[in-house]
C-alpha cells in the first residue's frame, strides 16, 4: 500500500489516489509548477512543502501533516499574542518615553537653577560686604575646591554632583554665544560718544593686539613643551549639546510675531516698555542664532552666528521702532536697561554670565588630570599672555594717542565677558558696554581667522593650538577650533577658564590696577 511521508526537508505523495488528502481539480497540474520536471512538482499546501514523486519509501511517518496542519491555528493565536504583547509594549515605552523627557526637563530646570540661585546670592552678599573682588570668580573656587576634596574623600559623591549638574553644563555651552551678544546688538548706543578716530584706534588694537597675544601664547607653549617634554594622552570626553530642533525654530518664531503685534497694540502690557518688548526681541536674537548655526560652515566662516544673532534682534528693533514710531535708540534702550527690577532682553541674556564662570569649576574638574599632567605648559602660557596682553594694550593705547578712559576699558580685550566686565568695574571713568564689544568684537576675529593663522604660523601642537585660540579669543575662538580640532578643546576649554581667572586676580591687586593706569599715562 502506498504510504504518504512529510518531513521538513523532504515532503513525498505517492499516490494521490489513495494518498491521505485529497487535491481537488482546480489546482493547476503538477507538470505546470514544475515545468519540463513531470516526476517532481512542489505544492504549498497551510505552509508546508509537498513533492508529487513516485519513490518507494521503506519508512512512513503518519500524522506528520495532520500535526502541522494543526499547528498553523496555534501560530495564529501566538502571533495575535504577541501582537497584542508588542502593542502594549510600546505604548508602556510611549509612556516611559514623557515620562522621561517629563524628568529631563526638571532636572535641567533644577540644575540651572540652583547655579543661577547661587549666582545671584553671591552677588548680593559681595555688594553687601563692599567686596570688590569678582563674586562669581569666588564661587567657582569653592565649587572646584569642594569636588576636589569629595573625590579624595568620597569620589562617588563628586561623580554624582558632575551627573547631576551635566544638563546645566550642556544647556550654557549651546547658548554660550547667546550670553555675549547683548554688547553687540546695543553697540550703536555705546560708540555714540566715540569720535571716528578713536574707533580706528579701538580695531587697530583689537586686530594686532589678537595676533600678538596668539603669537606669544603659542611660542610660549611651544617652548615649554620642548622643555618638559611631557607627551600627550587621552584628556576626558566633553559632552557636546544637542542640535536644534524645528520644533523650537517654529516656537520662537510664534513667541516673536504674538508678542511682537501684542507689542504694537498694547506698548505697556506688561508693565514697562522694556518688559513688554522683552518677548520678542529676547525671541528675535535667539533666532537669530539658531538660524545663523545652521548655516553653511563656508558661509559662517564670514558670516559668524552670532553676528546674525545681532543682527537679527537689530533689525526686530529698528521693525519696532519703525511702526511704533519710538525710534531704534528707544527700542535699543529697552534691549538692555541694566536696571534689575526693570530687564530687558539683553538683561535676561548677560543675567547667564555668572553662571558661565562658576560653570568653568565642573569643566576644570573634568580635566583635572590633564592640567596635572600638562601644568608647566597651561599655565606659564596662560599667565604670559594674559599680563602681555593687558600691559601691550595700555602700551599701545598710549603711544597711539587713545583716551585714557578708553584704553581702560579695553583692557581686558582677551579675557571672557562675563570677566571681563568684572575687571573694568575695578577702574573708574571706564565704559563697559565698549568693554563688552571689544571682547565680542576679539573672539569674531579670533573665530573667522584663528585656524588659518595657526597654520601660517606653523603651530603644529594642540596644545599650543589650544592655548592660544583660547589665551587670545576666549570663548568664541574656542568654540570655532574646536568644531574643526576636537583634540584641542580641553586645552581650549582650560585656557579659557584660567585666562580669565588669572586676569581677575591680577587685577584685583591694586598695585597691579596703578601700574597699568601708569601705563596709560
Amino acid at each position: 500500500m502506498s504510504t504518504f511521508s512529510a518531513t521538513p526537508n523532504n515532503t513525498s505523495l505517492l499516490n494521490h489516489h489513495n494518498s491521505l488528502f485529497y487535491f481537488p481539480s482546480c489546482l493547476p497540474s503538477l507538470s505546470n509548477i514544475q515545468g519540463s520536471h513531470p516526476k517532481t512538482a512542489p505544492v504549498a499546501f497551510n505552509g508546508v512543502r509537498l513533492q508529487h514523486k513516485r519513490v518507494n519509501v521503506q519508512k512512513t511517518v503518519p500524522g506528520v501533516l495532520n500535526s502541522r496542519f494543526l499547528q498553523m491555528g496555534s501560530e495564529e493565536s501566538s502571533s495575535s499574542r504577541h501582537f497584542l504583547v508588542k502593542s502594549t509594549g510600546a505604548e508602556s515605552a510611549g509612556g516611559s518615553s514623557v515620562s522621561q523627557s517629563v524628568l529631563g526637563i526638571l532636572h535641567l530646570i533644577v540644575s540651572v537653577g540652583i547655579i543661577l540661585a547661587m549666582d545671584k546670592f553671591l552677588k548680593q552678599a559681595f555688594v553687601a560686604a563692599s567686596i570688590k573682588f569678582p563674586s562669581a570668580l569666588f564661587g567657582m573656587f569653592c565649587i572646584f575646591s569642594i569636588l576636589i576634596i569629595l573625590d579624595s574623600t568620597v569620589p562617588a559623591v563628586a561623580t554624582s554632583l558632575m551627573n547631576f549638574f551635566e544638563p546645566a553644563l550642556l544647556f550654557i555651552q549651546r547658548w554660550l554665544p547667546l550670553f555675549y551678544v547683548p554688547s553687540l546688538v546695543v553697540l550703536p548706543l555705546s560708540v555714540k560718544s566715540i569720535p571716528a578716530a578713536s574707533g580706528i584706534k579701538i580695531c587697530f588694537i583689537i586686530v594686532g593686539g589678537w595676533l600678538a597675544s596668539l603669537a606669544v601664547a603659542g611660542y610660549t607653549a611651544i617652548a615649554v613643551r620642548r622643555m618638559v617634554k611631557t607627551e600627550m594622552t587621552d584628556a576626558e570626553p566633553m559632552g557636546k549639546p544637542s542640535p536644534f530642533s524645528a520644533v523650537e525654530v517654529w516656537s520662537w518664531s510664534g513667541i516673536l510675531l504674538i508678542s511682537f503685534v501684542s507689542a504694537l497694540l498694547y506698548p505697556t502690557a506688561l508693565g514697562t516698555s522694556a518688559r513688554t518688548c522683552l518677548p520678542f526681541l529676547l525671541a528675535s536674537t535667539v533666532l537669530g542664532y539658531i538660524v545663523g548655526s545652521g548655516l553653511p560652515s563656508d558661509v559662517k566662516k564670514v558670516f559668524h552666528p552670532i553676528i546674525c544673532c545681532a543682527l537679527s534682534a537689530e533689525l526686530a528693533a529698528l521693525a519696532f521702532g519703525y511702526f511704533s514710531k519710538s525710534g531704534l535708540d528707544s527700542v535699543l534702550g529697552s534691549y538692555l536697561t541694566k536696571v534689575s527690577s526693570n530687564p530687558g532682553a539683553g538683561d535676561v541674556l548677560m543675567g547667564f554670565l555668572g553662571s558661565v564662570i562658576l560653570s568653568f569649576a565642573f569643566s576644570m574638574f573634568k580635566q583635572r588630570k590633564l592640567v596635572k599632567r600638562h601644568a608647566a605648559e597651561i599655565f606659564t602660557s596662560v599667565i604670559l599672555s594674559t599680563i602681555f596682553s593687558l600691559y601691550s594694550t595700555a602700551l599701545v593705547g598710549r603711544l597711539v594717542g587713545l583716551e585714557p578712559g578708553l584704553t581702560v576699558s579695553i583692557l581686558p580685550r582677551c579675557i571672557t565677558v562675563a570677566l571681563a566686565l568684572s575687571i573694568v568695574s575695578l577702574f573708574e571713568g571706564t565704559n563697559p558696554s565698549l568693554t563688552a564689544a571689544v571682547v565680542v568684537v576679539t573672539g569674531l576675529v579670533g573665530a573667522n581667522f584663528v585656524q588659518a593663522t595657526l597654520d601660517k604660523l606653523k603651530f603644529r601642537d594642540p596644545i599650543a593650538r589650544g592655548i592660544a585660540t583660547a589665551s587670545s579669543a576666549h570663548g568664541l575662538g574656542t568654540a570655532a577650533l574646536s568644531a574643526k580640532e576636537p583634540e584641542a578643546l580641553p586645552f581650549c576649554a582650560i585656557a579659557y577658564a584660567l585666562n580669565g581667572i588669572f586676569g581677575s586676580l591680577l587685577c584685583s591687586i591694586p598695585a597691579v590696577r596703578q601700574s597699568l593706569l601708569a601705563v596709560v599715562g
